[in-house]
């Protein structure tokens, strides 16, 4: 339990040519005749015992050949802090955070460590806590590398809670990225969120607490480059610089503008800046439905390094990102 496997099972009839079927994930529970594995993507596999042909422990996944070394938890920790809530609470090493709804991700359980007390009271805690603001409860868990958390995964999924918005953590060397040139594209950099800036930005109206989310974090950078006189900007960005790490979010372009460099272009522009305030490591989430994204990201030299899900509590409606 709670180890990497490898197990082969009997293929299902009718559904798949192959004799045999191998799954590799973390085995989150063995009960009642039935294995579950959770995959590096988070999805939990369903193996009937009496299907089981051969299974293994396997070391954890070798590490990355490229690119900045970095475990689960500093990464949470740094992608956290670049997207900090207006309200948080500490139960014991988990920490509560709200924001008034604007995006899952401030508004959502960091479960990193212990929280303390028995998981029942802990999921009842969460739902008080996020009821009393009149928001629905999330709690943002992990897959798919060392310390990740596919156990509390299952243990969530067992009491009804649902996975939503799956995304990944992609990671790189900052330096390439600086190194592509944009000086056609004028990129331009802020300290602040303008109302240019707001204009490109896909959520629109924001509230007061939405624009202290964006401007949070140890440095924050917004980019834009300017469209057409009066009218909202071709491309924008943003970036936080913190110690060793430059994270990068909200990077959208004019859908008529698009396959024309600008967003390459704007992270490079940010990247130059994060290189001089001494980062050297970049990351960025993206979800694992948006093809164009990723391949993007991987020409420039990113990959994924883990999975992240956010769980709702069960009879309640959700929102967000």
């Amino acid at each position: 339990m709670g180890k990497r496997v490898s197990v082969r099972r009997l293929g299902e009839p009718g559904v798949a040519d192959e004799k045999f079927t191998d799954t590799v994930g973390v085995l989150t529970s063995w009960n009642d005749g039935v294995l579950l594995i959770t995959r590096r993507d988070g999805e939990t596999v369903r193996i009937p015992e009496s299907a089981l042909v051969a299974g293994k422990v396997v070391p954890p996944a070798p590490a990355r050949r490229r690119g900045p070394a970095a475990s689960y938890e500093e990464l949470a920790r740094v992608s956290a802090r670049a997207w900090r809530p207006v309200e948080s609470e500490r139960l014991g090493e988990w920490e509560l955070r709200a924001a008034g709804g604007f995006t899952r991700r401030a508004n959502s359980v960091l479960p990193i460590g212990d929280p303390g007390i028995p998981l029942d009271e802990a999921l009842s805690f969460v739902r008080r806590w996020y009821g009393e603001r009149g928001l629905p409860a999330y709690v943002q868990t992990a897959t798919g590398a060392e310390g990740t958390q596919e156990l509390l995964c299952a243990e969530l999924e067992r009491r009804g809670w649902v996975r939503e918005v799956s995304a990944e953590m992609w990671i790189g060397a900052l330096a390439p990225i600086a190194d592509r040139d944009d000086s056609e594209a004028g990129v331009v950099l802020s300290r602040e969120a303008g109302a240019d800036w707001l204009a490109r930005y896909q959520r629109k109206g924001l509230s007061e607490v939405a624009l202290k989310v964006l401007g949070s974090g140890p440095s924050v950078w917004f980019a834009t480059v300017p469209g057409e006189a009066g009218g909202a900007p071709a491309a924008i960005g943003r970036c936080v610089v913190d110690g060793r790490w430059a994270g990068f979010a909200a990077v959208e372009v004019d859908p008529a503008l698009r396959r024309q460099g600008l967003a390459s272009a704007v992270i490079a522009a940010l990247a130059r800046q994060a290189l001089d305030e001494g980062a050297s490591a970049a990351w960025l989430q993206v979800e694992t439905d948006n093809a164009g994204a990723r391949a993007m990201y991987a020409g420039m030299g990113f990959a994924a390094h883990h999975a992240y899900h956010h769980y709702r509590a069960p009879g309640t409606s959700g929102g967000g990102r």
